[in-house]
């Protein structure tokens, strides 16, 4: 069996401002026809890739230009056809999408969302608006999710930190989605995110943005202390154990395009907190690829079967 954790789908209301908001403001409009991000899509892409499971998220890029009234407006809307495509296909399970730092209303939606329409989690964003999940506004938020037991799901936006610079080349894309993924994972450990909620099942898409190459700065940041004076303060102390200890217990998310980078995060995280997905559709020319790169990392049977099903099947309570 192989599970897909991570693809994109959007209500068909939608799906004309997939393009703009997903990629960049001056990008080229799609062809006529070519709206990637459907629900026929995701079943199309099972088949190419020989997936049995798929589990669907709205990657909420369109929020960055909206005030809060018109982001719950489209968080509602959203969540309700993502249950009810959940509803119709036995091959699919969707989550919910929220912001954290959104305030009451968005946290009675997550709650209606899992406990009513049977959502499987919370998809969020890693920055919008200035905004990062380590914020105090969202600490009720981790707090509802725990409660709740279901994993959040932490995604990069459109565009993240250092936009300006990131103009061409698709830079935004490649370099700039995965760092802000990789800032937000790097503050919320620091910031005692699992100190405060240890139970907290969090979910790093794209191999958590880069943050296991990154890891070991982050240790000896903490160890060193007064030694390296010269690097910063390391106040207020929030965490008792070095970042890789609270990394070790998110789960990453496999999506890449590179084994050596796949296999590094699989050998931080160990077999049982790597999780298979591919981000495809929205491109599905990337669902039979990433089936692939799971086989490229030469793991046992065992292991294999953790990434590619049973961790999830265990998040999602399937």
């Amino acid at each position: 069996m192989i599970i897909d954790f991570h693809t994109h789908v959007l209500p068909p209301a939608d799906q004309n401002t997939f393009t703009a908001a997903h990629f960049h403001k001056n990008v080229r409009a799609p062809k006529q026809g070519r709206v990637p991000t459907t629900i026929e899509n995701v079943l199309e892409a099972q088949k190419i890739g020989g997936v049995d499971i798929t589990v669907i998220s709205n990657p909420l890029h369109n929020l960055r230009d909206m005030d809060r009234s018109q982001q719950l407006e489209r968080v509602m809307r959203h969540n309700r056809y993502i249950a009810t495509q959940q509803e119709k296909y036995e091959s699919i399970y969707g989550f919910a999408a929220t912001v954290p730092y959104g305030g009451d209303e968005f946290l009675r939606e997550f709650e209606r969302a899992v406990k009513e329409d049977g959502l499987k989690g919370a998809w969020i964003t890693s920055s919008l608006q200035g905004n990062y999940p380590d914020d105090d506004e969202a600490l009720p938020f981790f707090q509802l999710a725990t409660e709740l037991d279901v994993p959040v799901v932490i995604h990069p936006p459109s565009v993240g930190f250092g936009e300006e610079r990131m103009r061409d080349y698709r830079l935004a894309s490649s370099i700039g989605r995965p760092m802000d993924g990789a800032l937000a994972i790097a503050r919320l450990i620091v910031r005692g995110i699992f100190e405060k909620f240890p139970t907290l099942k969090l979910v790093g898409t794209h191999l958590g943005g880069g943050i296991c190459e990154m890891i070991g700065r982050m240790d000896y940041a903490y160890r060193l202390q007064d030694e390296a004076y010269f690097l910063g303060s390391y106040e207020p102390m929030l965490i008792k154990h070095p970042p890789s200890h609270y990394l070790k217990m998110m789960y990453l998310e496999s999506t890449c395009y590179h084994p050596p980078a796949a296999r590094c995060a699989f050998e931080t995280v160990g077999a049982d907190h790597f999780i298979f997905g591919t981000d495809s559709p929205p491109l599905m020319v990337l669902k039979k690829e990433g089936v692939e790169l799971i086989k490229k990392l030469g793991l046992s049977p065992a292991d294999e079967r953790k990434v590619y099903y049973e961790n999830a099947k265990k998040l999602l309570k399937i």
